[in-house]
């Protein structure tokens, strides 16, 4: 028998499975667990799409023949020659919970506690991985008691140089509970509960996030690849995939050519990389050691370090962790080029490929472009081993100060986050398959704030790349505009975040499958990670109620649908304002702008049911209207269902 999802949350009763009489051989105590037969998205707790056919895959033994059940159905597949499978399951209503379980031969795998309901998938950076426990509201707890409803399941950060066919571990679903859901996304969180409580069905979401990166990082390399200015460091990538130590030479070479290029002193100082220095001549430096003013040129600094380790610690070294540096390091162990970056915010987190250390005496050199060197907290340098354990590298490093380098700065790998090409799709998304989806959520932008024109064509890339990715053409996409941060303007000038606002409204006003949540009244212009996640998370599912489930509500705040003169006024026209416009604390609308070419002037808006009149705003030259133009904006106007007004610039008609 199957309870029905509301009786059965009612009870409390979740975590016992319930399932139909299975039509395939039941598995005998004789056969051996295979945890490998599903692809490692799939788990106990999981929610499953509903009402479509549900796509399921692994690997087995090749040509062997695979039987997968859920719900008393059961259908047939055989592995390939390399063992790879995929098949779908018959499509289900909302309700569980189930048992997956896949037989192939004498093994098996059983998952329990299975839903079916409705599947989001959470991506972007920072603002999207914000954790629910440190969100507006959540000091004394995010919610109550467990929500058995609500499960997520956490892609961990994984970065390849080629697309993956799975996850190098399961991805555990949780349930969300008071425990669970404080490591979960804020906004995915708040978005899903909103959701879950409006539809009443188990929902699920996935997470694959990571703070600080591109939007480039998250696009397949055959769809990147289209815009041409992408394509050498796609090269790069390629070769790293299919040799790694031939990809590392070149990266090495293009880094000697540029120094040669740029770099008087170079010739010079290349040895300095290496194992065999003489060093006793050098200073003893900790941190910070570049006391340069921010106009003054970068600045070469060297720093060496030897750090003995034991037979075990060598054997199973993974990574090296050197905290945050300015600005440009490349880093080497025992003459091997180990990683660089380039992004001073950075947690330089480099991994080591086996040979690189090895027992007894290692050579760690570091070469630094910039004015402040090592930057971190000394606590966070030490190389990692298998298990997590840390050798902690000591604070004292000999230092060599170098020269100046005026301009310019050296080539990053492709494969470096945050600025790294295609391979967070290759870790983090790819592996997802055909994971059946109702809905995708994606914040990010500030890491693309400076390239407005190259976001207009890879915010677009993206959404189709995924949709791709998914098998669903018009699967609903919902953006969060980015949020206000960075100084107000006292008089109407460039705004970099703005642009990029406005890049976002526009993509998804195209896009009859997206819906767009602002932020700029809910943000914090003191911090890029302004705490206010709920309102946020509502806002996506309010977006999502219109977009993805056909509701007759307005999917989001006022937007300008047209500029048109009247006399010596601007009249400023909205759509989904059909029941009118109000502001906030004044009986004016600030934040308007009347742009003659580049001359920007604010001007007063006068609310006129669904329309703002901008008095004296149709002066000589007058081609352009902005409003709310500016990276940390102030504004007053909103929709009667307290949504504030979308950002725009607009050209007069």
């Amino acid at each position: 028998m199957r309870l029905g999802w509301t009786a059965l949350a009612a009870a409390g009763i979740l975590t016992v499975t319930v399932s139909a009489v299975a039509t395939a051989k039941a598995p005998s105590a004789a056969d051996t667990p295979a945890p490998s037969l599903l692809a490692h998205i799939f788990g106990d707790h999981g929610v499953l799409q509903r009402d479509r056919p549900i796509p399921v895959w692994g690997h087995a033994a090749p040509r062997a023949d695979v039987s997968v059940t859920l719900a008393g159905r059961t259908v047939a597949v055989r592995a390939d020659v390399g063992g790879r499978w995929s098949t779908t399951l018959p499509a289900l209503p909302a309700g569980g919970p189930y048992t997956l379980t896949v037989q192939s031969g004498r093994t098996h795998q059983t998952l329990t506690d299975m839903l079916v309901g409705d599947v989001y998938l959470c991506g972007g950076q920072s603002n999207m991985e914000f954790p629910a426990r440190r969100a507006t509201g959540a000091w004394g707890g995010v919610i109550p008691r467990a929500m058995p409803s609500l499960r997520f399941a956490h892609v961990e950060r994984d970065s390849r140089p080629a697309a993956l066919r799975d996850f190098a571990k399961p991805v555990a679903w949780k349930i969300v509970d008071p425990q669970s859901v404080g490591d979960a996304s804020a906004v995915c969180f708040h978005m899903a509960a909103t959701l879950q409580r409006h539809l009443d069905i188990p929902i699920g979401f996935i997470e694959s996030f990571w703070g600080g990166t591109t939007i480039e990082n998250w696009i397949a390399a055959p769809v990147l690849g289209t815009m041409a200015a992408y394509r050498p460091r796609l090269s790069a990538l390629d070769r790293m995939a299919r040799d790694t130590d031939a990809g590392l030479r070149a990266q090495d070479d293009r880094d000697d050519g540029w120094w040669l290029a740029h770099y008087s002193a170079w010739n010079a100082e290349r040895a300095w990389r290496g194992v065999d220095v003489d060093a006793s001549a050098w200073s003893i430096a900790r941190s910070n050691v570049a006391e340069t003013p921010a106009t003054a040129p970068l600045t070469v600094g060297w720093y060496r370090q030897i750090v003995d380790l034991s037979a075990d610690q060598a054997a199973t070294a993974n990574r090296i962790g050197l905290g945050t540096i300015d600005r440009h390091d490349s880093v080497w162990i025992n003459g091997h080029w180990i990683g660089a970056n380039d992004a001073d915010w950075f947690w330089r987190d480099y991994p080591l490929r086996p040979g690189v250390v090895h027992t007894g005496r290692n050579v760690i050199a570091i070469r630094v472009l910039g004015r402040a060197g090592l930057t971190g907290d000394s606590a966070q340098r030490a190389i990692v081993l298998n298990d997590g354990t840390r050798v902690p590298l000591a604070d004292r490093w000999s230092y060599r100060r170098g020269g100046a380098v005026p301009d310019g700065a050296p080539p990053i790998a492709a494969w470096q986050v945050p600025n790294s090409v295609s391979t967070l799709y290759n870790g983090m998304i790819a592996p997802l398959g055909g994971y059946g989806l109702r809905l995708i959520a994606w914040y990010q932008g500030e890491a693309n704030v400076g390239d407005p024109a190259g976001y207009a064509r890879l915010l677009p890339m993206l959404m189709t790349d995924w949709r791709s990715q998914f098998g669903q053409p018009a699967l609903p996409f919902m953006v969060a505009q980015i949020a206000a941060f960075g100084p107000p303007l006292i008089r109407p000038g460039d705004a970099p975040r703005a642009a990029l606002r406005d890049v976002q409204a526009r993509v998804v006003r195209a896009d009859p499958a997206a819906g767009l949540a602002v932020t700029i009244d809910v943000s914090d212009r003191f911090d890029v990670h302004a705490p206010q996640k709920r309102l946020v998370g509502e806002r996506l599912a309010r977006a999502a109620r219109a977009v993805a489930y056909g509701e007759a509500i307005t999917d989001g705040g006022p937007q300008v649908s047209g500029v048109a003169r009247d006399g010596d006024d601007l009249v400023v026209t909205f759509d989904r304002a059909e029941r009118g416009l109000f502001t906030y604390s004044s009986d004016v609308a600030i934040g308007f702008e009347s742009c003659a070419g580049t001359d920007c002037r604010y001007v007063a808006g006068q609310v006129e049911g669904r329309t703002v009149r901008l008095r004296g705003g149709n002066r000589p030259g007058a081609n352009r209207v902005r409003y709310g133009w500016a990276d940390a904006p102030f504004v007053n106007l909103y929709g009667i269902d307290d949504l504030p007004a979308v950002p725009f610039a607009s050209d007069i008609r």
